[in-house]
């Protein structure tokens, strides 16, 4: 059976309690997007609270990811164990909770160490719902991945949007205490009703708690999560570089207003979510491989528009084109790790994945140095043309 193939619409009519469970992932998927966005727009006034320079900021903020790579491996193993339902529940608390840490904080060592409980939370999150998605897809028998990254992204622009709109008059310790009250909230409501349904069973798929299958674990199959982890990091790398370098561009080196250049980001997290609501159809209609080489090949002539065009306009454009290619590749290959290795797989192509989203910013910024920003930016063309290229190598991959 082909690992990359054509998923047939109407396979598999699913019951309630399917739709009941793919609400409530929905509803984690967002709220986790909703409240990491929460954080992320306060940071300005936390830098200033705590009298932390740039550099010094730089080095707290490796809390968050220090604390998610090393907690995504572990958490794995705990789904194995307890299962993905308990553990997504369990770290969407302790998310919620430890959003209202970094504004308590007086110093630059007490924010790195808070951020660094909010990053473990925050990568044990991803890891537990993506594995109880991974298991529902394949359910399913319909490629519905995609939607739940939408969801995600829709709770990071209502997220931002929220804290847009109070930054100048709400304090970050009110603010985040609201967004912290949010979140458990979505977590009490839609935690009750996922702990009361197992990890659904498909006879074909290992599930992700290792608790009725076995996951393979044969050298094979763990080269290829390892693969599906590059297609995601390749696909991070260009997040993670335009949310830092993007509007600079657009600033500095095509002398575009900065309201106009702060939307360039937002043109590509919009087009970026506009391909993950489209994305079950687009799986239906074209199959995984020819989902991940078309998109990657648009992500990259996107990017090569983006970074190289010389009017403001063609470059957005270039941006929201980017969006569009990039999408559902991190979905792709995320799902494909979980179908091969369950909870594992998941780990390792989401620490890779979250490894590019590190990796991007430093990189252009090295890059750019040693020649200029527009030609960094161009490694995000050929990282998305690697995910293309992986991912049309692999289609003759099997499955279980």
């Amino acid at each position: 059976m082909p690992l990359i193939n054509k998923t047939s619409p109407h396979s598999v009519v699913p019951d309630r309690s399917l739709i009941r469970l793919r609400i409530t992932l929905t509803a984690f998927f967002a709220q986790d997007g909703f409240v990491f966005a929460g954080w992320v727009v306060r940071i300005p006034d936390i830098k200033h609270r705590t009298g932390a320079s740039a550099g010094t900021l730089g080095l707290a903020l490796l809390g968050v990811s220090a604390g998610a790579v090393i907690t995504m491996m572990l958490t794995g193993r705990l789904c194995r164990r307890f299962g993905s339902h308990p553990v997504t529940v369990v770290c969407a608390v302790l998310l919620s909770l430890s959003v209202v840490l970094p504004p308590l904080t007086h110093s630059v060592t007490a924010l790195g160490l808070v951020l660094l409980i909010f990053g473990a939370a925050y990568g044990g999150l991803n890891v537990g719902m993506n594995s109880a998605a991974v298991d529902l897809v394949a359910a399913l028998r319909r490629p519905v991945m995609p939607s739940f990254h939408a969801a995600f992204s829709l709770g990071g622009m209502l997220g931002a949007g929220l804290g847009g709109l109070v930054a100048g008059q709400v304090s970050p310790t009110r603010h985040l205490l609201g967004i912290a009250v949010i979140g458990l909230l979505v977590t009490g409501v839609a935690g009750r009703s996922l702990l009361r349904q197992d990890a659904p069973v498909s006879p074909d798929h290992p599930r992700s708690d290792g608790g009725a299958a076995r996951s393979r674990s044969d050298g094979r199959t763990r080269g290829l999560v390892v693969v599906f982890g590059l297609i995601a990091l390749c696909t991070a790398y260009g997040e993670g570089a335009l949310a830092d370098w993007g509007a600079l561009h657009l600033e500095q080196d095509l002398d575009a207003h900065p309201g106009i250049a702060a939307a360039g980001y937002s043109c590509f997290a919009l087009a970026m979510t506009i391909g993950r609501l489209s994305g079950t159809t687009l799986l239906e209609r074209l199959g995984r491989t020819s989902t991940l080489v078309a998109g990657g090949t648009t992500a990259a002539l996107g990017m090569l528009l983006g970074s190289l065009a010389p009017s403001i306009w063609a470059a957005l454009l270039g941006f929201a084109v980017t969006g569009l290619g990039l999408a559902n590749i991190f979905p792709v290959a995320v799902d494909r790790a979980g179908a091969l290795a369950g909870a594992g797989g998941v780990a390792v192509a989401s620490t890779l994945g979250y490894g590019g989203l590190l990796l991007g910013p430093p990189a252009i910024g090295f890059m750019a140095d040693a020649y200029s920003l527009p030609t960094a930016l161009t490694s995000v063309a050929v990282l998305a043309a690697a995910a293309a290229l992986i991912g049309f190598a692999t289609r003759r991959a099997a499955v279980g």
